[in-house]
């Protein structure tokens, strides 16, 4: 169990980090909205357009960043909705033996399915290098990739729970 345990350990480390990185990608993403708002304003004023396709492409990119990277960083820190009003009444045990089982029957399944359906669309992007439609947008290819990272992040941050909790159980409470 200890290899699990540092596994685990490990698994946290990395999608901590990835967290991290998200906090500023986060700033850079308002900066960049903004930037947006503030050259399509100046537009009218100047006479020539100076926001670009490729700001606007950046900006829902890296939003799309945020979401899949974070959603991993969220599940191991408890930052995901809850939608059950009675979670919070349970005994820790009791709410541990529902993550467990949710984790095993939703989460993980959920997470190699969606790696699996995304498979071939990201596979395709990268065979015909997909742009954007719009003049001067970016790439596609690569941020398609990321749905692939993402739910590849979320199915191992599952696995990292999985042993978390087994090991909670198993030591009737006294891991947490």
């Amino acid at each position: 169990m200890k290899g699990l345990l540092r596994l685990s350990g490990a698994i946290d480390r990395l999608n901590q980090r990835i967290g991290g990185v998200i906090l500023w990608l986060t700033l850079a993403m308002v900066i960049v909205g903004a930037g947006n708002a503030i050259l399509r304003y100046l537009t009218r004023y100047a006479g020539v357009s100076l926001s670009s396709n490729a700001f606007i492409d950046l900006q829902w990119y890296m939003f799309s960043l945020v979401f899949l990277l974070g959603a991993a960083w969220g599940l191991g820190n408890g930052a995901h909705v809850r939608v059950d009003v009675m979670y919070e009444r349970l005994s820790v045990r009791t709410r541990a033996i529902i993550d467990l089982v949710g984790t095993l029957l939703f989460l993980i399944p959920f997470s190699i399915l969606m790696l699996y359906v995304s498979w071939p669309p990201v596979r395709n992007s990268w065979a015909i290098l997909e742009a954007s439609p719009d003049p001067g947008g970016l790439a596609r290819y690569p941020i398609k990739t990321v749905i692939m990272v993402g739910f590849a992040l979320l199915l191992i941050q599952g696995v990292s729970e999985v042993i978390k909790k087994i090991d909670f159980l198993r030591s009737g409470g006294a891991a947490e």
